[in-house]
């Protein structure tokens, strides 16, 4: 059975976001405005994305 997956974007600076934000952009592979990964949809990568929600934009890849 093939995985969801998601791609998650980033759409807003990191700059004058708090660190542990910071460090979730670094570890979704997100590092400049526009950048793109894509991850299997589960609730580890579902819980990255709701601290940085307000600065990335998700879809269904």
């Amino acid at each position: 059975m093939a995985d969801k997956m998601i791609k998650i974007t980033l759409r807003k600076s990191l700059i004058g976001s708090l660190p542990k934000q910071r460090a979730t952009a670094k570890a979704l592979g997100l590092g400049k405005i526009s950048s793109s990964t894509v991850r299997r949809d589960d609730g580890v990568t579902r819980g990255m994305i709701r601290v940085i929600e307000h600065l990335v934009s998700v879809e269904e890849a």
